[in-house]
């Protein structure tokens, strides 16, 4: 069995755990507090940063080099398209959420309503909460606009760019942050991807101290 060290609302702990799960590969979840690292945290990854996968043996870290193993290791159903072109539209996409899109805006949203209260790091920062809930209505409208040229985020088949969205707006839905009625297209696009098996231990997910909104775990939301 697999063995996942992570944090539940981490986009790229989430994107990892999709990934695992749309491979069906059987996992053990173990939450990190890794604003508090233990040693043997350190040794599994001396960056000190989940997530942190154990598989066959080895600690494998950092979410996107762990998703392309795996699809590597584990072919079918493919996550990562067999063209140079597709696969450096993935890439992109997958550097757009997990960089430009977590800075501006998951970093924002989570972190100060979620992480700081969990970690013991202080109030949340109003100024950052602003700038989060601002700066998303411009990836919900840059989302809208690929998804208007093709089926999915990176092209015609789902990849990880689909997934690694899907992390990050599912850790923003959990605390009900996604206007899901800017964008009909993005709310169909999101329907799909959290009616896979992949994602029901995503909408499993329950953190102490913060209750999700009803339509978090709703298919038919």
């Amino acid at each position: 069995m697999a063995r996942l060290y992570h944090v539940p609302l981490s986009p790229f702990c989430r994107k990892v755990r999709l990934t695992l799960g749309e491979k069906r590969v059987e996992l053990e979840l173990v939450e990190e507090r890794y604003w508090d690292p233990s040693q043997d945290f350190m040794r599994r990854n001396p960056a000190g940063k989940v997530p942190i996968l154990r598989y066959n043996g080895t600690h494998l870290s950092e979410s996107q080099a762990i998703c392309e193993y795996l699809d590597d290791v584990i072919p079918s159903p493919p996550l990562v398209p067999k063209s140079a072109d597709a696969r450096y539209e993935m890439r992109r996409l997958c550097t757009w959420f997990d960089d430009k899109f977590h800075s501006e805006v998951t970093a924002n949203l989570v972190y100060e309503r979620v992480n700081k209260k969990i970690s013991g790091q202080g109030y949340p920062d109003s100024a950052r909460i602003k700038a989060g809930s601002a700066r998303i209505k411009f990836h919900l409208d840059y989302m809208d606009w690929l998804l208007g040229q093709r089926r999915w985020l990176a092209g015609n088949d789902m990849t990880l760019a689909d997934f690694t969205a899907a992390a990050h707006l599912s850790s923003l839905d959990y605390i009900n942050d996604v206007d899901w009625k800017r964008s009909a297209t993005v709310h169909e696009w999101y329907s799909k991807i959290k009616s896979r098996p992949a994602f029901r231990t995503l909408l499993a997910d329950q953190i102490p101290g913060f209750q999700p909104p009803a339509h978090y775990a709703d298919l038919d939301f």
